[in-house]
């Protein structure tokens, strides 16, 4: 009777089990991380299935496959993620869709979701994305540059600066995971110093997400261990 039974609830519920495991080991509360599914290349069908087993916050690479998720699920109370790449001739439809966008590297692009936020919905959340290994080729900024970055960010109108998003290089164990994400972790201790008050650190995906919250991770981004291997058919950020 259960053979033709989907497996996501199943599989929700078993990473919604690492992450309590990886709070509890490291003496957080389960209820300090937010669990994201990176629902890229995903149908609606299976998005609303997710939403029925309890899921509210879902991530998006691609920008038009997102907003053509979120204007056939709107009739659900979900929570948008842009999590891909944006490009200037695609602000509009993010600052008009999406609730959050973990991705900015740019004061431009922050500027144009800034004036393109339509009047009535709430500030657009944001996270800083940062490159602590990655060398030039890699979305983010430096280390060095976040904290400019994010007092830009955080002077602009509809936008509210959450904290920061990065993507490590697969680490080869737990403990070379952890030394990498604890470099993200000082920059959002400094950036916090210097007044910033962020209370949202992105990081850790399903190969990783018990070193990232290990190192203070506060969201992470499953796609994988939910939804189980997709096709890559297009460019962007591997989850």
């Amino acid at each position: 009777m259960t053979t033709n039974q989907s497996p996501l609830p199943t599989q929700l519920q078993t990473v919604r089990a690492r992450l309590a495991a990886a709070c509890h080991a490291c003496g957080r509360a389960a209820g300090e991380v937010t669990l994201l599914a990176v629902s890229k290349t995903v149908s609606p069908e299976v998005v609303e299935q997710a939403f029925e087993a309890g899921q509210s916050a879902f991530g998006e690479n691609y920008i038009q496959e997102g907003v053509e998720k979120i204007i056939q699920l709107r009739h659900l109370p979900i929570e948008w993620h842009c999590i891909g790449p944006i490009q200037s001739n695609k602000t509009r439809l993010v600052a008009e869709h999406f609730d959050w966008v973990q991705t900015l590297d740019r004061l431009k692009i922050a500027q144009r979701l800034s004036e393109q936020r339509p009047f009535g919905l709430p500030p657009l959340q944001v996270c800083i994305q940062v490159n602590v290994d990655g060398g030039n080729t890699k979305s983010g900024v430096s280390p060095d540059e976040a904290l400019a970055l994010a007092q830009g960010v955080a002077a602009l109108p509809n936008l509210r600066l959450r904290g920061l998003m990065s993507i490590p290089e697969p680490a080869s164990d737990f403990v070379a995971a952890c030394a990498l994400f604890a470099r993200v972790k000082a920059v959002f201790d400094e950036l916090n110093a210097q007044g910033l008050a962020l209370d949202t650190l992105s990081m850790g995906m399903s190969a990783d997400l018990e070193a990232a919250i290990h190192s203070g991770s506060t969201m992470v981004r499953v796609g994988t261990a939910i939804f189980g291997e997709r096709p890559a058919i297009k460019s962007g950020l591997a989850h």
